[in-house]
């Protein structure tokens, strides 16, 4: 049978399709098996090894549970700052006045070729000469200093570019009762805008808490990366465990943020298609400060 999209596979588009995935299936269950094979020979699928994360709660209060906060109080600083600067970055980019659209331009495009290590880098390397920041908060602040500037950066692209898929007829229509610039943008383009990039925007903020890791590994900063070392050395070189145990919570922190962010884009769309009221004359005056007196005032376009 066929399809308005595809045509339907014969007998032998069928048969091939039947061995392809035999071969496949095949493999990837011979690739787990060698995989547990050489972990069982180095003993790292051992009882002792993957018991301290089962039995007692010294491993999640001592290493686990301070790891993870300070994962979450970086990347939820990192989120809060980076969020609003990448949104006032990105609109400035569509700005009229050279001036303004330039420069923003310039930090766009600046902080978003840098790779996000070397900013953190030099994150401490600013907090180590020229503040007075603590020894013991410089890790944080080098690794939200370095997040905010490469995903702010990364932000601002994708809000200038949810905002210019709008239909142009947006913006022509709130100019032609006389919105102004900001108006047009704020009440107008942006909450169309916002469901559009809240699947971008989402997949920017996982990896931020992703990125969060570079400052365990790197900059000595105390997260869950930084807790693999001292928890392995103390339960006797589980490494593999330690690290498998820190990998599903950075899944489930991450399914979490996707989750949420899913119910809210169907809640969003459903709101807007559920809304079906009329503005009102008070409702239109409120909009458009120009209009008084059930008339148009000079508007954009110059109309009385």
């Amino acid at each position: 049978m066929s399809s308005v999209l595809y045509d339907a596979q014969g007998p032998r588009a069928r048969r091939r399709n039947v061995i392809f995935t035999g071969l496949f299936l095949t493999a990837l269950l011979a690739l787990l098996w060698w995989v547990y094979t050489n972990l069982d020979e180095k003993e790292q699928l051992d009882w002792e090894k993957w018991k301290p994360f089962f039995s007692g709660s010294e491993a999640w209060t001592t290493y686990i549970l301070p790891g993870l906060k300070n994962t979450l109080i970086a990347a939820a600083l990192s989120m809060v700052i980076a969020l609003p600067l990448g949104a006032v970055l990105g609109i400035a980019r569509l700005s009229d006045h050279s001036w303004i659209r330039v420069p923003a331009g310039m930090i766009v495009e600046f902080f978003r070729a840098i790779p996000v290590l070397i900013l953190m880098i030099f994150g401490v390397a600013l907090y180590s000469e020229y503040t007075n920041v603590s020894v013991d908060d410089r890790p944080l602040y080098a690794v939200v200093t370095g997040l905010v500037l490469y995903n702010a950066s990364v932000l601002a692209e994708i809000v200038r570019a949810g905002i210019l898929a709008l239909p142009k007829g947006q913006t022509e229509a709130a100019q032609a009762i006389g919105l102004r610039k900001t108006q047009t943008m704020t009440q107008i383009l942006l909450p169309q805008a916002v469901t559009a990039m809240l699947p971008a925007i989402i997949s920017q903020l996982v990896v931020i808490v992703k990125d969060t890791a570079l400052g365990g590994a790197v900059l000595t900063f105390p997260d869950l990366i930084a807790a693999v070392s001292p928890m392995s050395s103390y339960y006797g070189a589980n490494t593999i465990a330690s690290f498998t145990v820190v990998a599903v919570i950075f899944i489930g922190i991450n399914f979490a943020l996707t989750s949420f962010a899913s119910w809210l884009e169907r809640r969003l769309r459903r709101s807007k298609k559920s809304t079906g009221a009329v503005l009102s004359a008070e409702d239109t005056e409120e909009l458009n400060p120009a209009a008084t007196g059930g008339t148009y005032g000079t508007g954009a376009g110059g109309a009385t």
